[in-house]
């Protein structure tokens, strides 16, 4: 028999809360490869434990509501704003408009991206966390283990690296060794090729099955299951049809027990499905996608239009009830 994977259904008035947070749910959907997908009452304790059990905090904020996490592109070629700001400015004025953490990162990784050499990622991005230590919650975003170790000594508290731990085999000692907690997220390739031609045999269930097994390593090389974020990776080496399948479904990833990161800010799938040619013009998409996650009770989410998404935010929880 097939494994067997329990998503939580959302549901207003729902028994248990979901991840300890703002969701919650009476009823599981039950994945099969292969099979239609059906509802259920009833899971085991193991499924029940990992889908109840409060996330502990990230970078010191508590993981039972959503939180903003702003992008801060120290690089001259990111897809949707590179080289367009001073990073140290940028980040402040994220900050201003309501960022909880700051994600600051040296290397472009939208398609078709080339590696940038390690002492040229670490000049860009140390002066920036240097800036901004002890005002916010820092995370560095780097697939490389010298660049990490500088950051952690600049002040960064979180390590998102997007290979999830593929790029570099020194990085999950390095994180090891700092205590700190770290993003997993999942990639299909590398930014050089990650999109030529993306292929799956269920997405969802493949992209959880592979960050399962990074949380697995990761727990190997000494980093508990408490300091692991996971991150299914939209836009990594996925078409439109991955991404949205992932999205509508994404509840899933609460069962891997550890808090889940969403980044879809400004991408190209929005940009598709909403007929919007330039990145900067996609906030609203964004947005609306941004709040389908937070409707399935993902806790981080990485956006760059940070006061647009404050504002949305603010909002839902008016209308639906759920800061509470």
């Amino acid at each position: 028999m097939s494994q067997t994977y329990y998503r939580p259904i959302p549901a207003e008035h729902g028994r248990w809360q979901l991840a300890g947070g703002w969701v919650r749910f009476s009823q599981f959907e039950i994945l099969r490869r292969g099979e239609a997908a059906r509802i259920t009452d009833t899971a085991s304790d193991e499924v029940m434990d990992a889908l109840t059990t409060p996330r502990a905090p990230v970078l010191g904020l508590a993981m039972d509501r959503p939180r903003i996490m702003g992008i801060v592109n120290a690089t001259p070629d990111s897809f949707s704003d590179g080289g367009s700001y001073d990073g140290v400015s940028h980040a402040r004025a994220l900050l201003a408009e309501g960022a909880e953490i700051l994600d600051i990162g040296g290397e472009s990784t939208r398609p078709g991206a080339q590696d940038v050499p390690v002492p040229q990622e670490i000049d860009r991005v140390v002066p920036v966390i240097a800036a901004m230590r002890g005002l916010a919650g820092i995370s560095v975003d780097t697939r490389k283990a010298q660049v990490a170790q500088a950051a952690i000594k600049a002040g960064a508290g979180l390590v998102n690296d997007v290979s999830g731990f593929d790029f570099d085999p020194d990085m999950a000692r390095v994180v090891a060794d700092s205590g700190l907690p770290v993003c997993l997220m999942h990639a299909q390739g590398i930014p050089s090729t990650m999109q030529d031609n993306p292929s799956y045999g269920d997405v969802l269930l493949d992209v959880y099955d592979a960050l399962a097994q990074r949380i697995a390593r990761a727990e190997a090389a000494g980093i508990p299951r408490d300091r692991i974020v996971v991150d299914p990776g939209i836009g990594f080496g996925k078409t439109e049809a991955h991404n949205l399948a992932i999205l509508r479904r994404i509840s899933l990833f609460h069962g891997l027990g550890c808090a889940v990161l969403l980044g879809v800010s400004r991408k190209r799938f929005i940009g598709s499905v909403a007929g919007v040619e330039r990145a900067v013009d996609r906030a609203a998409g964004s947005l609306a996608v941004t709040l389908a996650g937070v409707a399935q009770g993902i806790q981080i989410h990485r956006v760059h239009d940070v006061e647009t998404t404050r504002q949305g935010l603010a909002l839902w929880q008016a209308v639906t009830g759920g800061d509470k």
